[in-house]
């Protein structure tokens, strides 16, 4: 390890050596570089493994709406976690989205997996959770589509990877989706029946996602005021977790969409150990349009206005506020030089900012100090 002592760790290492650990390994999502700095200076000051990622609507082969390739992505990683000497990370694919399960759909996964493991990842999550058959007779039939897809990907994985150690995340329940009763849960049945079939196909994930509760990004009221996210059903996550555990398995939960949770909701009642990856995204980057109202108003101006005027039509019902929060990820790319070019001053706020708030996430998530048990994990191998 010392020979690439600032490489990205599989987040096999991570996830192994903090199994069933009173912890939640925190997964940053840096769409906006700029917050990179902040986040690894607070991991390595806590001592805290840090999963870093995007999904793949963010960083495609042709640079998503971050406008970062993976390689691009990865090179700005490795850089800073050397800048800052950060040693235990994982770099990780977030929602490898598979949304139609075609031959084209399947083959345009491959090249982009490929080309993520060429850039050098050490994580993946495979995202068919579209892929689900409602007119299935029971829950294997209705989850074919899913289990076909993930396998066909875990196995491309696996021969790309060509022996390396890598982290695995597969998703069943889609994040977010919603019926005429409200947000779909998972059942628990749904999750052991998803992970079984992986098995049995030779597949063995270290996490899964669920729907639980939760939604990506912000979450608005009815009149279009941002509001705390406190949606997640914790009974629900831990009937999963429970069953999973009793069927023999060491799959835990990945929680996604924490933006807008509340972090005495998180350190007081969130079940660590069941839930064993905490993605945090759009928080870091509403950290971003914060500091740029006061050190880039011009910049910060353009992109607001850039963004109520091409994502209008999308909701016309909504508040601007509201259109801006859910649609100025897309403005990332749009304004990437700019963003890119912005001076000293603004650097170091985000870079205090981020820094402070990721400390915040780390404790709630109880993740202090827990890099050592991945340090004492790799030296046992």
């Amino acid at each position: 390890m010392s020979e690439s002592k600032f490489e990205p760790l599989p987040s096999s290492y991570l996830f192994n050596s903090l199994l069933d650990k009173d912890t939640i390994i925190l997964a940053a999502n840096p769409r906006i570089s700029l917050v990179m700095r902040g986040i690894m200076k607070a991991a390595k000051d806590a001592d805290a493994p840090l999963i870093v990622e995007l999904a793949r609507s963010e960083s495609d082969l042709d640079g998503g709406y971050s406008g970062m390739t993976p390689a691009e992505f990865s090179k700005r990683c490795k850089k800073t976690a050397n800048e800052v000497g950060l040693d235990v990370w994982s770099l990780h694919a977030d929602h490898i989205g598979i949304k139609k399960g075609t031959p084209e759909d399947i083959e345009s996964t491959r090249q982009l997996v490929s080309g993520q493991i060429d850039a050098g990842y050490t994580s993946f999550a495979i995202d068919a959770s579209h892929l689900f058959n409602f007119q299935g007779g029971n829950l294997r039939e209705e989850l074919s589509r899913n289990i076909d897809a993930t396998t066909e990907i875990a196995h491309h994985i696996q021969d790309k990877m060509d022996g390396r150690k890598y982290g695995l995340e597969v998703e069943v329940g889609e994040i977010g989706r919603e019926d005429e009763n409200g947000r779909v849960l998972t059942k628990p049945e749904e999750a052991v029946t998803f992970i079984k079939a992986l098995n049995e196909n030779g597949v063995y994930p270290h996490v899964i996602a669920i729907a639980n509760g939760s939604a990506h990004g912000n979450t608005y009221d009815t009149n279009g005021n941002l509001i705390q996210q406190v949606s997640v059903d914790i009974e629900q996550t831990i009937a999963v977790a429970d069953a999973l555990k009793e069927n023999g398995s060491s799959v835990r939960i990945a929680q996604h969409g924490i933006t807008g949770t509340p972090r005495e909701l998180i350190y007081e009642h969130f079940p660590h150990g069941d839930i064993l990856k905490g993605n945090v995204a759009t928080f870091f980057q509403n950290i971003v349009w914060e500091v740029f109202r006061i050190y880039e108003p011009e910049l910060f101006s353009d992109i607001r206005k850039w963004t109520i005027e091409n994502f209008r039509s999308k909701a016309p019902e909504k508040s601007d506020n509201e259109i801006f929060g859910k649609f100025s990820k897309y403005a990332v790319r749009q304004f990437f030089d700019r963003i890119d070019a912005v001076d000293e001053n603004t650097r170091r706020a985000i870079d205090a900012k981020v820094y402070a708030e990721t400390l915040m996430f780390l404790g709630a998530f109880k993740a202090e100090g827990t890099a050592q048990q991945a340090r004492d994990y790799i030296k046992s191998l």
